[in-house]
């Protein structure tokens, strides 16, 4: 039977309260909470229940009700009554186990939460530890745990204030109050530490002055709960002595509050621990990088001498400011982006708060940037926080105001689920939970003050506010760029309140890598001034965009090619919906774009190629097409057409469409070289045969008959399918007369079709050339376009030249007739492997070959350390010492005798004419 309302017990159960710890009941009997049925211990139970994790607040109440020192009778009386002491209390010891570990041992320290709390002042903190100084000092000894303990208690005070709203209705402490607050504990414990250490350095004798410059979050007044605090040292006199104070300055600190890191100091680690300001004037002057000046935005003069400190910031702090000017400014700020990125280990990206993507890190490197460009003629940026910072780029336009604000929230959010993993263990610490741990992720959204929305619980609604934060953080580190760049030079009809001036912008964007601003901007507004919805559409998707240009390796261009592609592809439809809605299409095309100059003409032309950058069940769409098969349509298609021209014309469409696939994955690295080099091959291969079979079938005679076969021989990169993509085709012609058909009628006719495929390719078009190269034939250009097999036989068993053989070793059928094709290559099989390999008058022909080719045919003027067909370590390089390996080895070696260099190169045996040596640094072994 159910008892009455009125009958029931008004203590909450364990279950109510969210305790799960099996001993949790045990413990509030401990308390002696459990036999109370009065408000003040409901409220007190409800109280505890809020606590980020309840049963370890419980567990920690218990052991200090242990304690003899801790006075519990006078603690428990004033839970009881003080709403305030348990919101502090609670929150502490349910969000940070390490402070509860503290107040267990300094039992007497929960009364510093008790009445009317409030943060001390920076001179406040100063005092304290002054004082704290001067009792270390009177007794040795203790210094060390007196510090220590000072500064835990200091960070007790602050977290319990923080984390107070989490368990009652408590103010809220800001974060920017909470980081300066630590900003200004660690200067009143450096200045502690520098004071111990110039008495145990120096004794009696006066200090040396010294200055310690605050770097980093400490500089820039927004330090963690725990975190490295980065320091320079600026001495009056860089002497011995001097050093010992900072090293001994460093030691005290690191092991009293905090790890003490001068790792930003000029030359780094490997430099001077302690400067003079000339030394440090005449060291960024001529040596320092561009990220160097970057952390000078965050510099303070924090401890020690003033007046030294001050020089120092008077000295150093202009030359932040024109940084943006240095030649290799764009390089480094790119560079500093990569290394950002591939700072984090792909298995812990999504958690990484501080350096994923979305993260910190993002929104601190991108302040600092637009800092440094605008900063030199606008002294309102002269501000070191990034809160305050971002305030100060959206007062002047340099980024929207509502942007600045969402970012400045997205920011402190971050910066606030940092501080609470910090906080729990007091370790440094940016990683999320996994997101499986589901007691984890709860535990930080209540430490977090996140509470349950009526759809999730707070575990739930953590987890969508970081998505939806991260995605709001990268969405605006792109448009942080690049949105007032259009706001300055969008359409009138905007409404929009600030935006930068031309010079700004065009400061900007050179910073971004962009070498023509001027040219970018126009590029810029001609898109964004597109009429009706397509400039709309431009002006939300060019911010990302543009982002992702910059990382190419010519964002001019690239830029200037996404204008003509728009402007060419302005009547279709899905151009710019596909990049709207499909952000890796989108990516992948300003990667493409911003890389070559070659792919825009073709994507011009065969547009359709971009819907192939998206992502398909089994992989890229550009990797489902198999060459053989665009090959066989090709040929198919030229086949319907009776009229020549115009089956070519249908080939190069479909070889144009193809180009533009093989080399858009060849730029997104989805292809290897080899893969690469058997499309392009493919495809050149079925415009000849197309070509031939339209010629063939132009020139029949009345009966229909053709008077020869005939066959396409190909040489060189074609024979090898090693073709790139400006390659022409070097081929030989070779026939077989008909039954009854003689000879010369035969090769008349072939002619005929040989030099109308030529033709026909080589009419100039605007696409890529089709340049057929009969010039390997016997007695090259001299000799006839076209023989038979005959003739051939005869001339290479009588007149063949070294090199005429040398270029047999590519030889291979692809196109026209297949058996006579197969039938030639056995005919030079005899000539290309002879039986007792190649003589040593001819190895010497093929060297005297290579080296006139060195000398003779690099054009004037230019480089041999880049050229990379004709310069040292070239092509040639590798091609003539792997043919003298396949002609110099009799055939009874059948491994080689292929046809591509890379494969000959690595199945061939090292030849008696190459040393060892050589032939090892080759990649093959002796």
């Amino acid at each position: 039977m159910t008892k009455p309302a009125t009958q029931r017990p008004r203590l909450p159960s364990v279950g109510r309260l969210g305790l799960v710890d099996p001993q949790a009941a045990e413990r509030i009997a401990q308390l002696g909470w459990h036999d109370h049925d009065d408000q003040a211990h409901v409220d007190l139970l409800w109280s505890l229940s809020r606590a980020a994790d309840p049963d370890a607040a419980l567990l920690a109440l218990v052991r200090l009700a242990e304690n003899p020192d801790a006075g519990w009778d006078e603690l428990n009386a004033a839970l009881l009554t003080e709403r305030p002491l348990r919101g502090r209390l609670f929150g502490v010891l349910g969000a940070s186990l390490a402070l509860g570990d503290h107040l267990i041992a300094q039992p007497q320290s929960w009364k510093l939460l008790r009445g009317n709390v409030t943060l001390p002042t920076r001179d406040q903190l100063r005092t304290k530890f002054t004082e704290c100084v001067e009792e270390a000092l009177a007794d040795p000894g203790s210094a060390m745990v007196r510090l220590r303990t000072l500064y835990r208690d200091q960070l007790l005070v602050l977290a319990a204030l923080d984390l107070a709203a989490t368990v009652e209705d408590e103010p809220v402490v800001p974060f920017t109050v909470v980081a300066a607050h630590l900003s200004d504990l660690a200067d009143a414990a450096l200045a502690a530490a520098l004071r111990v250490a110039e008495s145990t350095v120096c004794g009696d004798k006066t200090p040396p002055r010294l200055a310690v410059i605050a770097m980093g979050k400490c500089g820039a007044r927004e330090l963690n709960y725990v975190s490295d605090v980065d320091v320079i040292f600026v001495a009056e006199h860089a002497d011995t002595l001097t050093t010992r104070v900072a090293s001994e300055m460093m030691r005290l600190a690191s092991e009293a509050f905090f790890q003490v890191d001068a790792g930003l100091r000029p030359e780094g680690r490997s430099g001077e621990l302690v400067r003079t300001v000339e030394s440090h004037i005449a060291y960024y002057q001529r040596w320092a990088k561009t990220w160097e000046f970057q952390a000078l935005l965050k510099a303070r003069a924090a401890v020690g001498d003033a007046e030294l400190g001050q020089r120092y910031l008077d000295a150093l702090m202009p030359m932040v400011w024109v940084a943006c000017e240095r030649e290799d400014f764009v390089v480094e700020v790119q560079a500093m982006r990569r290394r950002v990125e591939q700072l984090v280990p792909a298995e812990v990206r999504g958690r990484e708060i501080k350096l994923g993507s979305g993260g910190l890190r993002d929104v601190e490197f991108a302040v600092q940037l637009l800092q440094l460009v605008h900063g030199r003629s606008d002294e309102s940026l002269h501000v070191a926080s990034t809160v305050d910072a971002l305030t100060a780029l959206g007062q002047g336009g340099y980024i929207g105001r509502e942007d600045a604000a969402n970012l400045t929230a997205s920011y402190e959010f971050l910066r606030l689920l940092e501080h609470r993993l910090q906080l729990q263990r007091l370790k440094r610490t940016h990683l999320l939970p996994e997101p499986d741990d589901e007691e984890a992720v709860r535990w930080l959204a209540r430490a977090a003050h996140v509470r349950p929305d009526g759809r999730h619980d707070a575990a739930g609604v953590l987890r969508e506010e970081l998505r939806h934060q991260n995605l709001r953080v990268s969405q605006l580190h792109a448009k942080l760029f690049y949105q007032p760049l259009l706001e300055s030079i969008g359409p009138a009809g905007l409404e929009i309140a600030h935006g930068m001036t031309s010079e700004a912008a065009e400061r900007q964007l050179a910073a971004l890598g962009y070498e023509g601003p001027q040219s970018a901007l126009k590029h810029m507004s001609a898109l964004v001034n597109l009429s009706g919805r397509r400039g709309r559409v431009q002006s939300v998707l060019l911010p990302r965009l543009l982002n992702w240009m910059s990382y190419t390796p010519d964002p001019d261009g690239g830029l200037l090619a996404y204008r003509r592609l728009s402007e060419a592809l302005s009547g279709e439809s899905w151009y710019l919906a596909t990049l709207r809605d499909k952000p890796a299409v989108a990516r992948r095309l300003m990667h493409v774009l911003g890389t070559s100059a070659y792919v825009p003409d073709l994507l011009m032309r065969a547009p359709r190629v971009i819907q192939d950058y998206g992502d398909g069940p089994s992989g890229p769409h550009l990797l489902e097409t198999e060459p053989a098969a665009v090959a066989r349509a090709l040929v198919a298609s030229a086949a319907r057409y009776s009229d020549p021209v115009r089956a070519i014309a249908g080939a190069r469409t479909l070889r144009r469409r193809e180009l533009a696939r093989v080399a858009s994955a060849d730029l997104l690295g989805m292809l290897e070289v080899v893969d690469v080099c058997k499309a392009l091959t493919s495809v050149w291969v079925a415009v000849l045969q197309a070509a031939l079979d339209a010629m063939i079938r132009t020139n029949l005679p009345a009966d229909g008959k053709a008077p020869a076969a005939i066959a396409v021989i190909g040489m060189g990169r074609l024979g090898g399918a090693e073709l790139g993509y400006g390659s022409d085709a070097d081929v030989m012609f070779v026939c077989e007369p008909a039954s009854g058909v003689e000879d010369s009628v035969a090769v008349r006719w072939a002619t005929t079709v040989a030099e109308q495929v030529r033709t026909l390719l080589g009419t100039p078009s605007v696409d890529p050339p089709l340049e057929v190269d009969a010039n390997l034939r016997p007695e090259g250009r001299n000799g006839p376009l076209v023989r038979t097999l005959a003739s051939y036989a005869a001339y290479y068993g009588q007149w063949a030249q070294p090199w005429e053989v040398q270029a047999l070793l590519r030889a291979h059928a692809v196109a026209g007739d297949a058996e006579l094709g197969q039938r030639f290559l056995l005919m030079a099989d005899k000539t290309r492997y002879p039986p007792d390999g190649m003589s040593s008058e001819a190895m010497r022909e093929i060297r005297r070959i290579k080296a006139r080719v060195d000398a003779e045919r690099l054009p004037r003027g230019a480089d041999p350390n880049t050229h990379t067909k004709l310069g040292r370590g070239d092509s040639p390089t590798s091609n003539g010492p792997c043919s003298c390996c396949s002609c110099g080895t009799p055939t009874r070696s059948p491994r080689c005798t292929p046809r591509r260099r890379w494969r000959a190169w690595t199945r061939s045996p090292r030849p008696t004419w190459c040393p060892p040596t050589r032939w090892s640094c080759c990649g093959r072994p002796g």
